[in-house]
């Protein structure tokens, strides 16, 4: 067993807190001595245990030559949980190997250094890009106090999500739409226009898989939207609405259980940048965009997308809505350009997900 080896378990045992851990990081760790696993364990979520706390369980105070794998810095600051740096000290571990230094100010090079003046070996950096993948909501969040945006599409092979008439159900099949909620049980927000609601009065629940329902945001400029629309029900709502908007409407759909939030205007509508920064300052560090092609084009015209996921169906409609409407762009230099391209089978259809060149 190598470092690599055992790091490279550290990385997937953090991964079992990729529903879970948020808004917290992913965090796996392994202890080990020579060849031998001492223990093991991974973040599941706030006010748990951390993943060094678990995997240091079985470790006896003062053991000699044992190594701590952890996939990201111990952090140094009191949480929910007492500083994990204490822990690695009492125990005595003789060197700490981490795959990153934590982007969080509170921490940032704070835990190793403290390791060092205690006399611990600390190495970091390796496999750092499996790990900063790995947690790639968490340290753009905790860099930009933004969060990490997936924008989903769900069209026909000729790229239209609804015919001229409006019908869009179901363009994908069963298994995509499995898929898609997959996809809403690992975020903490789905962002929809308002005309989406209004024509498919969607639940943007988890449906189908385990998980929990994410909160619903709804672009709605003069909260339009009936109180009668199955996003009532449910998880919380977040209407985000343009400023001054109607005092009588924003009383009404409080008192039908939504939240409002007031934003800037962008040619009347509220300024999606806007609602992602206050989305992130509300700890919802991973936001889906489900459409419609409107608020798709805005958050590509804006430079907002981290993420694309695109199922593709076997079907041609030749006419129809757009999946994503006019970006203005008049040369091909200017395109929104992709890159480490993915392309799944999923039944009859494919998900073809990319990340957004970011320029």
């Amino acid at each position: 067993m190598t470092d690599v080896d055992y790091m490279k378990i550290a990385l997937g045992l953090a991964e079992r807190g990729r529903s879970t851990a948020r808004p917290n990081p992913m965090v796996g760790a392994v202890a080990a001595r020579g060849e031998q696993i001492l223990g093991e364990g991974y973040h599941v979520g706030p006010g748990r245990p951390h993943a060094e706390v678990v995997a240091l369980d079985p470790v006896s105070d003062g053991d000699r030559d044992v190594t701590l794998y952890v996939t990201l810095e111990p952090c140094v600051h009191t949480g929910r949980t007492p500083p994990c740096v204490d822990l690695l000290i009492k125990k005595r571990v003789s060197r700490a190997v981490c795959a990153m230094v934590d982007p969080d100010q509170r921490v940032f090079g704070r835990g190793i250094d403290r390791l060092r003046e205690e006399n611990i070996q600390v190495e970091v950096g390796l496999m750092e890009e499996e790990a900063r993948r790995l947690n790639e909501v968490y340290v753009k969040h905790r860099t930009t106090g933004l969060p990490f945006v997936t924008l989903k599409l769900a069209q026909t092979l000729d790229g239209r999500i609804a015919t001229v008439a409006g019908d869009s159900k179901w363009i994908t099949s069963e298994e995509s739409r499995k898929a898609a909620h997959r996809m809403r049980a690992d975020v903490d927000a789905v962002i929809v226009g308002g005309r989406t609601v209004k024509a498919d009065d969607p639940r943007l629940s988890v449906r189908h898989v385990p998980g929990d329902n994410p909160v619903k945001i709804v672009l709605d400029s003069r909260l339009e939207v009936s109180e009668d629309a199955q996003i009532f029900r449910g998880a919380r709502l977040v209407l985000a609405a343009a400023e001054g908007v109607s005092r009588e409407r924003k009383q009404a759909v409080e008192a039908a259980g939504a939240h409002v939030w007031e934003t800037p205007r962008d040619a009347g509508r509220p300024l999606l940048a806007g609602v992602l920064k206050r989305a992130g300052s509300e700890d919802l560090t991973h936001v889906l965009i489900e459409g419609g092609g409107e608020v798709a084009a805005s958050a590509l015209r804006e430079g907002l997308v981290d993420r694309l996921a695109i199922f593709i169906a076997p079907k041609l409609l030749g006419s129809g809505v757009h999946s994503v409407a006019d970006l203005g762009i008049d040369r091909l230099s200017d395109a929104v350009c992709l890159e480490d391209t993915a392309i799944e089978r999923i039944g009859d259809d494919l998900l073809y997900t990319a990340r957004v060149r970011k320029t």
